[in-house]
């Protein structure tokens, strides 16, 4: 029988832990469901057990395991795999099924793509043992040479990085190649920049400008990406009840994704972790309106949905919208993460120190801020540098 617990976090928001016993020495199943916002007692409660009991099916049927158990199966099966030959067996029976459990979602199906339609054409019929130093750097220049951009080289590169690491650590091969083979260099054509593409302030104030005749769930979502540096999936995972209006904060505990097997669904945060992120009065004012017009056509626990439905937006459609309002407006290359470039860009030159620009980011650490942002860093240190000289001026000139 399913136990449901009705909780509130800090911040006010009420949810419910649906816990399901799977008998002697096994830990419970546990699930979380949060309260919508505006949703009655009754209707809450009502949904719960509607939930609690399909998750306590599930479970019965054995198809719930817990994190140990579901590394303990992954590594079962690469034990079973141990004689596994071949660059695609390896990768389709060992490395991608171990990135299914520890990696997100979209990454998964990125490394089934590149795998698909790179690297298992070109060595997936080879023997593992066999692949050398040599092979895997000529591959790389083969890749490099269709006109790939540096960044895709250096992702493939470490893709492969990862996998013969694990076949190396695993025992399937006695040495690494990678070990020997020079991380890719950009091509004599390839521009490199300093730092992200970023907007400067004036540019990020005519973009808000534009944005006044454009739909208001535009209006809303572009404002706050600008304002909090929020992932495109960040902002599109957001639902009502992650959103203080009394405190003007946003609690960031989920992303939104997409794949063609899985559809739209909604996954941790990159870093694994939730964190909170401040809005403005403004932004605030756009997200109460959004939610009363929302309310006109169709009730949603989503702040960003698709139009006239209550699901949530697809992860595509800000690519979309921005690439056509670019065009209507004369921005260049306006698309999600450079608006989040563009609000770190514009804190750190701002006087805005790193760690709290990290935490706002969801980095994992500060050292991840500092080499992205090292250019907007340098920019700051001049201006300290900068102060600091007036400052000495003025007081040499107020004592002569």
């Amino acid at each position: 029988m399913a136990t449901i617990l009705q909780k509130q976090r800090k911040n006010g928001q009420r949810y419910f832990e649906i816990r399901v016993s799977r008998g002697r020495n096994r830990s419970r199943a546990q699930m979380v469901w949060d309260w919508p916002q505006g949703w009655s007692e009754r209707a809450a409660q009502r949904e719960a057990q509607k939930r609690a009991a399909q998750f306590e099916q599930q479970v019965q049927a054995g198809e719930y395991l817990d994190k140990r158990e579901r590394a303990a199966q992954a590594a079962q099966e690469a034990a079973e795999a141990a004689k596994i030959l071949t660059v695609k067996q390896y990768a389709e029976k060992v490395f991608l099924p171990q990135k299914a459990v520890t990696a997100s979602e979209k990454t998964v199906y990125s490394y089934r793509w590149t795998f698909d339609k790179y690297i298992i054409p070109a060595v997936g019929d080879r023997k593992l043992t066999e692949i050398t130093s040599a092979q895997v750097s000529s591959f790389l220049l083969d890749y490099q040479a269709t006109g790939a951009a540096h960044a895709s080289v250096i992702r493939m590169y470490a893709i492969l990085g990862s996998f013969f690491k694990m076949a190396f650590m695993d025992g399937s091969i006695d040495r690494n190649p990678m070990e020997r083979v020079q991380r890719p260099t950009a091509r004599k054509d390839e521009l490199q920049r300093q730092g992200p593409e970023a907007y400067t302030e004036a540019e990020l104030s005519n973009i808000l400008d534009c944005l006044r005749g454009e739909p208001l769930k535009w209006q809303a979502y572009i404002s706050l990406l600008c304002e909090t540096g929020l992932r495109r999936g960040e902002a599109l995972a957001l639902q009502w009840s992650s959103i203080d209006f009394q405190t003007l904060e946003i609690t960031v505990s989920g992303t939104l994704g997409y794949t063609p097997e899985k559809g739209i669904y909604r996954d941790t945060p990159k870093s694994g972790k939730s964190r909170v992120v401040d809005i403005t009065p403004g932004t605030a004012a756009l997200l109460r309106r959004l939610r009363r017009e929302q309310a006109e056509t169709a009730v949603s626990e989503w702040v960003f949905t698709q139009d006239n439905s209550p699901l949530p937006m697809h992860p595509d459609s800000p690519n979309r919208f921005m690439r056509e309002f670019g065009k209507r407006h004369g921005i260049e290359n306006f698309h999600p993460h450079k608006l989040r470039h563009s609000f770190a860009s514009v804190a750190i030159t701002n006087g805005a120190d790193i760690v709290s620009v990290s935490e706002i980011l969801g980095h994992a650490d500060t050292a991840i801020t500092l080499r992205t942002y090292s250019h907007a860093n340098a920019e700051s240190r001049k201006r300290a540098a900068n102060v600091f000289q007036q400052a000495i001026k003025q007081d040499k000139s107020r004592s002569g």
